[in-house]
């Protein structure tokens, strides 16, 4: 019993220098992003300002989702631009928000366009499929219905395509959570683990090979040299697979610092769950050497087991301390110096929680490959969704 309690005494204290030495890389990354970001804002794009087409794949309303449509009516852009809105049947109740939105904004090219088929088990990537003919524009912005931005949103986005050889460009979100445990803790967690952990690829990758389903804007020439958006209607990443795969045809992704917002539900427990492991199993199968190292990035509970099973020995509990200094750091660069997400002060005291259950889910993801995706079940294959 001794031993056994030594040797998880000796795992926990090296993961947790693991995570301590992942933190500061996470912050590294950072730092390394303010400064291109810095810097990108110095190029002279002036007079650079193609025309636009503003994708939205739409299916049901949710409570900010007109406020999100209205962020997109209001944007400082120096070229023309419209908004798409695809939906699968017209009698989505979304069509009577639309609908109003072309009533308070005449002045904005806004269609709606009816997208019947179902061209594989990604009703989104389906409907993209079916939207892209109608897009007056070369260049395409695609984002989730309830996506909310800022007036300099498009010009900031649409910068980087002025240089040649870019693909895709891309942007990091906040999650804007109702007020319950579990909608706190996802938003806290995309702001503090996942967005941390993007510009870590980003530091030790030398550049960004994946896309953020915030933003996604590309070309329609780019688009087609990996097969369009036919070609990824099976997969459940698709963001992720769009940027990967115009990374290897050559083209440049871009991540900008044009941070944009997403609304977060008031999960029950299983609801968070099932999104959870959802997220857990599409990263695990989409980046697998590297997501078999994200649990260390949990660092705060490998100190605390390190605590237990030394028997709450002194050098562990200095070893607590310096990974919850280093966790508080990474959330607060990331998430209030880089995001400016308001949320993480409020929620900091629940980052040893967030911690946790991010390890849980981590290791409760390789059980599996069965993740539940608007009420239907799925079984991921190298990416492909299945039905079950």
């Amino acid at each position: 019993m001794e031993t056994l309690s030594l040797a998880v005494e000796i795992v926990a204290a090296l993961l947790t220098a693991s995570g301590i030495a992942y933190s500061l890389l996470a912050l590294l990354g950072a730092r390394a992003f303010e400064h291109d970001s810095r810097a990108a804002a110095k190029l002279n794009v002036d007079g650079f300002a193609p025309g636009v087409s503003i994708l939205k794949p739409v299916k049901g309303v949710d409570p900010r989702m007109y406020a999100g449509f209205v962020s997109h009516c209001m944007q400082q852009y120096a070229g023309e631009y419209e908004l798409l809105f695809g939906v699968s049947s017209l009698d989505d109740p979304a069509v009577a928000e639309i609908a109003r939105l072309r009533i308070d904004y005449p002045q904005i090219g806004i269609r709606l366009v009816e997208c019947p088929e179902r061209l594989g088990s990604n009703g989104k990537v389906s409907n993209l499929a079916q939207m892209l003919p109608h897009a007056r524009f070369e260049h395409i912005v695609v984002n989730d219905s309830d996506i909310l931005v800022s007036p300099q949103y498009l010009a900031r986005v649409i910068a980087p395509f002025a240089q040649e050889k870019t693909g895709l460009v891309t942007a990091p979100y906040i999650g804007r959570s109702e007020n319950t445990l579990w909608s706190r803790l996802e938003a806290l967690g995309i702001s503090t683990d996942f967005m941390a952990g993007v510009l870590t690829a980003r530091k030790l990758e030398g550049g960004i090979r994946f896309g953020l389903g915030s933003t996604l804007a590309t070309t329609k020439t780019a688009l087609a040299s990996i097969g369009g958006f036919e070609a990824l209607v099976e997969q459940l990443a698709d963001d992720y697979e769009m940027g990967a795969r115009l990374a290897r045809a050559g083209y440049r992704v871009e991540l900008v610092h044009e941070v944009v917002a997403t609304t977060v539900p008031p999960y029950t427990l299983r609801s968070f769950c099932e999104h959870q492991l959802r997220w857990s199993r599409s990263t695990r199968d989409s980046r697998r050497a590297g997501y078999l190292g994200l649990g260390v990035t949990y660092v705060l509970p490998w100190a605390l087991t390190a605590v237990i099973a030394s028997g709450g020995a002194l050098w562990s509990f200095s070893l607590l301390s310096l990974a919850l200094l280093v966790r508080v750091a990474v959330a607060l660069t990331v998430g209030v110096g880089i995001l400016r997400d308001g949320q993480v002060l409020r929620d900091l005291i629940l980052l040893p929680l967030r911690d946790c259950f991010g390890l849980f889910f981590w290791a409760w993801s390789y059980a599996s490959d069965v993740v539940v995706w608007r009420g239907e079940r799925f079984r991921l294959r190298r990416g492909r969704l299945e039905r079950v």
